[in-house]
């Protein structure tokens, strides 16, 4: 399952965003500095319309989406790192998670407390990057006392030790892991470090409702910051999306519509979070289930197929495909075969986004 961190500065609507993108959280969104005191986690099914439509094609009994983990930490300060506020306590809890979302306030309230005393969200993502590199700065210290040893009789810990010294260079230089591009198999090196500088980045910029379509200055300083570094910038409004839980999806439509946007803060972050990881989604029905599935783009269709389950890539024969526009179009697969749309791919074929498909397992 995908998994994404919420992280920012105290009182920047982290909680309350959490609240109305887990819509039966608990976290506590009080107007006071660390009210999440443990990381909130909520899973919640990603937003894909096509599933209702293909259920409806196959008579499916149920609809399974796939999901996305939300993991709400406590709002970090200056010297986290070190201990500062909740401490790097709860930097740990977002070295599982696949992404950073850093909820970067752009909304001026006077009844809302700035822990820094002022509006300014460039300084406020310079806090928390430079309290994530420090946390990976002390992480890779202590790796590397621990495999310099071994890596005097061991060439894998000496190129570890190497790479690290490399990594410490750049961190010490207040920079990210994230921005040195390192290889596959240097990524590899370093995997069970999860470093936190290292993991991909959406910067959450949160505005008021008067801003959700147009975004405003402080948004446009967010997203030339985030250009350095192949950041990914969408514009949420954590005030909107706590309304939106009370609504109908029409009345959700509607005050959407109004405002001037298509869709609401979940879905932009989904999209954002699965183009920055370069996910896909592919998707199996019948009448039993209709089911969406999440991949790697590139992932050829053996691969695909163990998402399902590990033995279906030992056992993959062919993979029965026809992308959903075509099937929606022909109403069915007899209709899609005699059309010559319905094709039996092999291992070498590389599974493309919203491929419907239905996987032949040797025995």
């Amino acid at each position: 399952m995908l998994r994404a961190g919420i992280v920012g500065l105290p009182n920047v609507g982290k909680s309350t965003m959490f609240n109305a993108l887990v819509a039966n959280a608990k976290a506590d969104a009080a107007n006071f500095p660390f009210c999440t005191i443990e990381p909130n986690v909520g899973v919640v099914s990603v937003p894909d319309n096509r599933l209702e439509v293909l259920s409806r094609l196959s008579n499916s009994q149920k609809i399974v989406p796939t999901r996305i983990e939300f993991v709400d930490i406590a709002g970090l300060v200056k010297g986290a790192s070190k201990g500062e506020g909740l401490g790097n306590k709860f930097l740990a809890n977002i070295r599982e998670v696949d992404a950073i979302v850093h909820m970067v306030r752009c909304f001026d309230d006077d009844d809302i407390i700035h822990v820094a005393g002022s509006v300014e969200p460039v300084r406020d993502i310079e806090i928390i990057n430079l309290e994530l590199i420090l946390a990976d700065l002390d992480q890779v210290d202590r790796r590397i006392a621990k495999q310099r040893k071994q890596a005097k009789n061991d060439k894998n810990a000496q190129a570890e030790v190497e790479l690290l010294n490399k990594i410490r260079t750049v961190l010490d230089d207040g920079q990210s892991v994230r921005s040195m591009g390192l290889s596959e198999d240097e990524q590899l090196i370093i995997k069970s470090l999860g470093l936190l500088s290292n993991k991909p980045i959406i910067y959450a910029t949160n505005v008021s409702e008067d801003d959700l379509a147009t975004g405003n200055e402080w948004v446009e300083e967010v997203r030339k910051f985030a250009q350095d570094e192949d950041a990914k910038v969408v514009i949420v409004s954590a005030q909107v999306e706590s309304e939106l839980i009370e609504l109908s999806e029409e009345e959700t439509k509607d005050f959407l519509e109004a405002l001037g946007v298509e869709e609401g803060g979940l879905k932009s972050l989904i999209r954002a979070t699965y183009d920055l990881l370069g996910l896909r989604t592919y998707l199996t029905t019948g009448e039993t289930e209709t089911r969406a599935w999440t991949i790697t783009a590139g992932m050829k269709a053996p691969q695909a197929a163990a998402v399902i389950h590990t033995d279906f890539e030992k056992k993959f024969i062919k993979a029965e495909t026809i992308s959903y526009e075509d099937l929606v179009e022909t109403r069915s697969k007899g209709a899609a075969r005699e059309k010559g749309l319905l094709r039996l791919e092999g291992k070498d074929y590389v599974v493309q986004e919203g491929d419907v498909i239905e996987f032949r397992i040797g025995g």
